[in-house]
């Protein structure tokens, strides 16, 4: 069984759209490259806390987020190693690997492809960027941690990691960090149902 582990950059409104550039102005967003500046101030600690999650491993992409890591990273791998040696796996219901130059490219077409691949025998899988593809693997019950970098910023408007068919679950930090410009990354594991009670009782 492999782990599904979705990474995110977000808004204290939960905002993930466009983080690091104007790209995605998709709904009218005006607001991209909002993390840049936070970045620019952090410090050395963060910076060995966010090369944890640039070690290589698979990836699972939504399609748009594909298009873009694929015609960025293939002549950029010096700063991401390894990415194009893994295995990048796509939701996608019109695309084939002919359709793409990048190695090692896997496309799949529904969520049961999904469900298969998380049964088979491997190493965690990142899902990075793709607010479709993480709703849809929250409304599922597909993934085992969240790896999340909250920035003390609030943009009311964009696309948003968790849905209306986000399920409910409990999670239990792993590991954390709060950089000295108000940042907070914290890593989630799933643990099980919500429990619910009465204060002091």
């Amino acid at each position: 069984m492999r782990k599904i582990i979705v990474l995110m950059f977000l808004t204290l409104d939960g905002v993930l759209q466009a983080p690091g550039g104007p790209e995605d102005t998709s709904g009218g967003f005006t607001y991209g490259g909002w993390t840049a500046p936070y970045f620019a101030e952090m410090d050395e600690a963060a910076g060995e806390f966010l090369a944890k999650t640039m070690k290589p491993a698979d990836l699972l992409l939504g399609r748009k987020t594909f298009d873009t890591f694929a015609a960025f990273w293939p002549t950029h791998a010096e700063m991401w190693p390894g990415i194009n040696e893994v295995t990048k796996y796509v939701l996608s219901r019109t695309m084939d690997e002919n359709k793409t130059a990048w190695p090692n490219v896997v496309f799949l077409k529904t969520v049961d492809d999904i469900k298969k691949l998380k049964k088979s025998e491997g190493a965690a899988i990142q899902v990075h960027g793709s607010s479709v593809l993480a709703q849809t693997l929250l409304e599922h019950d597909l993934v085992d941690e969240l790896w999340l970098k909250t920035f003390p910023v609030t943009l009311g408007t964009g696309k948003r990691l968790f849905g209306e068919g986000t399920l409910p679950a409990a999670f239990t930090v792993t590991d954390s960090l709060v950089t000295p410009n108000g940042v907070i990354f914290a890593n989630y594991e799933r643990a099980g149902e919500v429990k619910t009670g009465t204060v002091g009782a």
